[in-house]
């Protein structure tokens, strides 16, 4: 403030505050991208709208829309405004790549996510959650109705396993692990990656009914089903007795009391030497860049959970019986914190 007056937001930042506040436009030019497999097309030698058009049964005219809309985004380059190719940016929405983004692209923009993203000013108001009073119920019993969603959801999951899986199975040591137990694991990506490490490791998923038979089938894919098996429960009333707990992206989605009762539940079902490994983002500092404080505001519109920092987490594993005994930063935006009984 200069005199009195209050200082005159240059250019940059009027037009960067636009860019921010039609992100929402942007998300759903990702999905229309992804939804139709531009990626894979222009990869695979369809590189013009009418091709494209024609291959995906669309309108040529929106099509070449499209493409320019995702030339400005960066997404595509084209010589001659006709013959298009994909950036590597592009690249991170092919089907079948390692690192796929195409699942969370579709699942964050489709109506599971998407509607209740349009009430989060009232999740701000009242601090709760927004996909109940839309959907009629939490987020979990909404992907029960959905399977063509629920399945979205579970790529999704798998899209972001695969930033860190890899790495946390060269992190995580089984050396002395008889059975690890993926907790709300899904299609077991984080458990199956420990077996094909540990030849000798035991594994399991704990889910969902609608949920498990994606791991099994991931695990016959692998050649993995003789080494694993999958279980049907609810990780708030007890979760399998295993020497090493895996809880991969879970706590994130709970409140404190919830965080509690399932690491109680997994202190309860430890074995003697045990361990209990929680792959989560971490929040940094106040200001500090990254995705981790945008997560948080995902937990707040959807599920009622949090991102934490190191103290929380701290602070939940004591409630549950657990002292924390190491952190590892992974080269993805996930750590992995490991703890043990108490």
């Amino acid at each position: 403030m200069t005199n009195g007056q209050v200082e005159q937001p240059t250019a940059a930042s009027y037009n960067r505050m636009m860019f921010m506040i039609t992100g929402y436009w942007v998300t759903q030019i990702i999905r229309a991208a992804a939804t139709y497999s531009v990626a894979d097309h222009l990869v695979n030698g369809v590189s013009t709208a009418d091709e494209i058009a024609a291959a995906e049964s669309l309108d040529v005219d929106a099509t070449r829309r499209l493409l320019r809309a995702c030339a400005s985004l960066g997404l595509v380059t084209s010589e001659d405004g006709t013959g298009f190719a994909a950036t590597n940016l592009l690249r991170t929405l092919l089907a079948d790549v390692p690192g796929s983004l195409k699942g969370f692209a579709l699942s964050q923009s489709a109506p599971g996510h998407w509607l209740p993203w349009g009430h989060f000013p009232e999740a701000v108001r009242t601090g709760q959650r927004q996909d109940i009073p839309v959907h009629g119920g939490e987020a979990w019993d909404y992907f029960a109705r959905t399977p063509d969603e629920a399945a979205l959801f579970t790529t999704a999951m798998d899209n972001l396993s695969a930033m860190v899986v890899d790495e946390a199975a060269r992190l995580i040591d089984t050396a002395g692990t008889t059975l690890a137990v993926d907790v709300g694991g899904a299609s077991g990506t984080l458990v199956h990656a420990l077996m094909v490490k540990n030849a000798r490791l035991r594994g399991a998923v704990l889910d969902l009914p609608h949920v498990v038979s994606d791991a099994v089938a991931a695990a016959e894919r692998k050649g993995l089903s003789e080494r694993f098996e999958a279980a049907v429960g609810d990780f708030f009333v007890s979760v399998p007795s295993a020497d090493l707990h895996l809880l991969k992206f879970i706590l994130h989605d709970w409140d404190d009391g919830g965080c509690v009762r399932i690491l109680r539940n997994c202190r309860a079902a430890l074995a003697e030497g045990g361990r209990v490994v929680v792959v989560e983002l971490l929040v940094g500092g106040l200001g500090e860049p990254g995705i981790e404080p945008l997560m948080d505001m995902n937990m707040l519109a959807m599920t009622g959970g949090r991102e934490r920092d190191l103290d929380e987490y701290d602070k939940l594993f004591a409630k549950a019986g657990l002292v924390r005994s190491a952190v590892t930063r992974t080269h993805s935006h996930f750590t992995i914190i490991e703890a043990i009984a108490g």
